[in-house]
């Protein structure tokens, strides 16, 4: 059985780099979620603060990763 334990593999500073990123897992096959504290969208400078998280399912790390290092992210 899969987990469905998720895994950070890149912090970004702005949501579009994480959009643009996830986009490009899930065109190679790797399910893709991105996690941000910006108060709702109020903020968006508390996503240079904190970051945009990009998470997968465990089980898709290594991928995640081979995927990612291949487009220079």
């Amino acid at each position: 059985m899969a987990s469905s334990e998720l895994v950070l593999v890149r912090i970004f500073s702005n949501e579009t780099d994480a959009l643009v990123a996830k986009g490009h897992l899930e065109t190679n096959g790797v399910q893709a979620f991105i996690s941000k504290d910006d108060a709702g969208g109020m903020y968006s400078a508390f996503q240079v603060l904190h970051g945009v998280r990009l998470m997968v399912f465990a089980e898709d790390e290594k991928d995640a990763k081979e995927i990612l290092t291949a487009m220079n992210v």
